[in-house]
């Protein structure tokens, strides 16, 4: 290599070796705290899968109680039909009571008149024993001629009616008894079995309601136990995302040489940086799990670059990356762009290297406004510093 080679590569490598010692500033930060780190890592994992199932439990009573109240509120439709059945069967039993007091009265009305009528009838069956009345054939063989054979048959004739006519009405009395006993029975039974309906009915209805009341209160009271205990644990969260924030702007704030301003034209894989701003976190192990991208700090809203010409393969929310673009560059090759506040871009485009494809956020699980940036092979993510 000659000496102006020699002076053409210490001037592209300048660039990058200013990148790398300004990375390795932060690094070094961000590992001298690492054991905080970590353990803030572990806690807000641990607070995080909390505040998840606490949520879940807070959607099952929600459920509950929703469930409960439409079955309270039809059970309030069940008792307002069994109060106007109430009212109704309370107005029939009125009217059978009348009834039956009227039917009272009437049985000692008859019982009087069934007693007067068997009076007569013995003081009748006395009169003519005592009175040796005589038979018909001794009244015809007496008699003095004709006329008076008419007048004594008619005599025994009417005796004879007046004494079934106090025999008939004496059995017309009883039966009329009997029947008038017999329908009071009944009156009695339809009384006693519509009561005893409407009491089952009050007595289920009633222990019905007091069940779920009994429910819905202690579903309640869970309920603001669990909102409790998601306030307190969002507090927490609230509390170390604030911490690890910190311990990441402390390590961002010693990488003070920024980068130059609009996109840096990369080696030779022609990649670009997509933003300009201090990596606030680089690719490698951090806190116990795998970093697969650099983390850039630049403010919200912040136009994010296609680092290389290609298509894009994906735009749509990716669980912890938040708002998530990933550009096919062909070979193998593609970068991916997370945490974005908006995209710029869709499935299927086209873009130029340099084109807009969105803006930076802190969309997903993320500690403050930044970009996180990937470049893949093949899928598997490996360093972006080895392309930039």
């Amino acid at each position: 290599m000659n000496s102006g080679d020699k002076r053409i590569s210490r001037t592209r490598r300048a660039p990058a070796l200013a990148l790398c010692a300004a990375l390795l500033g932060a690094l070094c930060l961000v590992l001298a705290g690492g054991a905080s780190g970590q353990d803030l890592e572990s806690r807000l994992d641990d607070k995080q899968s909390a505040l998840e199932h606490e949520k879940d439990r807070k959607g099952v009573l929600s459920t509950d109680l929703a469930r409960y109240g439409d079955q309270i509120d039809q059970l309030a439709g069940e008792v307002a039909t069994l109060r106007n059945r109430e009212a109704i069967v309370q107005a029939e039993l009125d009217r059978v009571q009348s009834r039956l007091r009227r039917a009272k009265d009437r049985l000692e009305v008859l019982k009087h008149q069934l007693k007067r009528s068997l009076n007569t009838l013995r003081n009748r069956l006395v009169e003519i024993y005592r009175s040796d009345e005589p038979d018909v054939l001794t009244v015809m063989l007496e008699a003095d001629g004709f006329d008076d054979l008419i007048s004594r048959y008619e005599y025994l004739q009417r005796i004879s009616e007046q004494d079934a006519s106090i025999v008939g009405r004496v059995r017309v009395l009883r039966n009329g008894t009997r029947d008038l006993v017999a329908r009071v029975q009944e009156s009695r039974d339809e009384i006693a079995a519509k009561k005893a309906e409407l009491e089952r009915t009050r007595v289920q209805l009633e222990a019905r309601k007091a069940d779920l009341d009994a429910a819905r209160d202690r579903k309640a009271t869970a309920l603001d136990g669990v909102q409790g205990h998601i306030e307190h644990l969002e507090g927490d969260i609230s509390a170390i995302q604030d911490k690890i924030q910190a311990q990441i702007q402390a390590a961002s704030s010693t990488s003070t040489t920024p980068l130059p301003a609009g996109p840096i034209q990369g080696g030779s894989s022609g990649f670009i940086w997509p933003v300009n701003g201090p990596v606030s976190s680089p690719f490698g192990w951090r806190w116990g799990r795998m970093h697969e991208g650099v983390d850039i700090s630049v403010p919200a809203g912040t136009p994010i670059r296609a680092a290389k010409a290609g298509n894009v393969i994906l735009a749509a929310p990716t669980s912890g990356y938040g708002n998530y673009t990933c550009v096919d560059h062909g070979g193998g090759l593609s970068s991916c762009y997370a945490h974005q506040s908006s995209y710029a871009v869709g499935v299927g485009d086209s873009v130029d290297q340099g084109q807009v494809i969105g803006y930076s956020g802190c969309t997903g699980s993320c500690f403050g406004d930044h970009l996180h940036f990937e470049i893949r092979v093949d899928g598997a993510a490996v360093d972006p510093l080895g392309y930039l």
